[in-house]
């Protein structure tokens, strides 16, 4: 069986092809910025997994436009070429944040859109184009929208948390409490391969996330745990954490309202759809086993 996959270098691409190949999955890749890529299709392949993408800059630096031309407009040139192909699937890697960046209960498939940054705008741009196409007989098309992905080899806030566990420096956001929602390039691959197995799944929206939640004290003390370490919590008075994250708003310090807002915010997502659309109750892995196999990565590559 082939897949075709866009974004193979990437973190996600990687671990995604890796295990599709142990899978007996022939994996081609093609790279959007070869303005041939239209030409390296194989048109008889069995799904096309689209990841590539611009992913949201914390910075800021980034023009809006940028965002519009990567992730909505070949996006809609990508499916147009799946829609004149015999590929029978097409997903498309969106993301939880085309919906909401801010999360007041628990995220759903039909929670009603509102997405304010130019990176989730334009994710949802896409959504919005796919899900009002008219699909040939036969094809099916799949809006992914992963919540915060982790796994080995990953960098991102995970990985600054974990340095900051490891150095023993305590972690000075215990005062903050929040419930989030996390998922393992584990049971993110499995839910891919179990989709593009069973035929009977329809084309949709799915959220993907781990089964539980923790907190972000849970996930330092988890940290912690699994470096044979005590957790260190601070609880500092959250205005007092607010008003010093201006200073990085300004300055390029390690902690901005950005990233503060990340570390700290409630974000939790249903994954009840795709587990009901596939007939099982549970992932592969725990939210804690996941994240302890990440943890662990960080660990054995100092």
């Amino acid at each position: 069986m082939q897949v075709i996959l866009t974004g193979s270098s990437g973190f996600v691409g990687q671990n995604l092809s890796k295990f599709l190949h142990s899978k007996s999955y022939e994996v081609l890749p093609i790279s959007l910025r070869d303005a041939s890529w239209d030409t390296q299709l194989d048109r008889g392949a069995t799904a096309l997994i689209h990841l590539a993408g611009k992913a949201h800059d914390t910075s800021n630096t980034s023009q809006p436009e940028e965002y519009f031309k990567v992730n909505r407009d070949l996006t809609i040139a990508l499916f147009e070429e799946f829609v004149k192909s015999d590929i029978r699937d097409f997903f498309y890697f969106s993301s939880v944040k085309a919906v909401a960046d801010t999360v007041e209960a628990v995220l759903k498939e039909d929670t009603r859109a509102n997405p304010l940054t130019p990176y989730g705008q334009s994710k949802w741009e896409a959504e919005e184009y796919l899900s009002k196409q008219q699909l040939p007989v036969g094809k099916r098309v799949f809006i992914i929208r992963p919540c915060m992905i982790h796994g080995p080899g990953n960098k991102g806030n995970l990985n600054l948390l974990y340095n900051v566990v490891e150095k023993g420096i305590p972690w000075p956001l215990a005062s903050f409490h929040n419930q989030r929602s996390f998922l393992s390039i584990d049971n993110l691959n499995y839910l891919i391969e179990q989709m593009i197995q069973n035929t009977d799944i329809e084309s949709g929206v799915y959220n993907f996330a781990d089964d539980e939640v923790l907190s972000t004290n849970e996930l330092v003390a988890l940290i912690a745990n699994t470096l044979g370490k005590s957790p260190k919590l601070w609880h500092i008075p959250a205005w007092v954490i607010k008003a010093g994250v201006k200073i990085g708003d300004i300055l390029p310090l390690p902690l901005n309202s950005e990233r503060l807002k990340k570390l700290t915010e409630s974000y939790v997502v249903s994954n009840q759809k795709i587990k009901t659309a596939l007939g099982i109750d549970k992932l592969p892995l725990t939210a804690q086993q996941g994240l302890e196999r990440t943890i662990k990565s960080f660990k054995d590559s100092i």
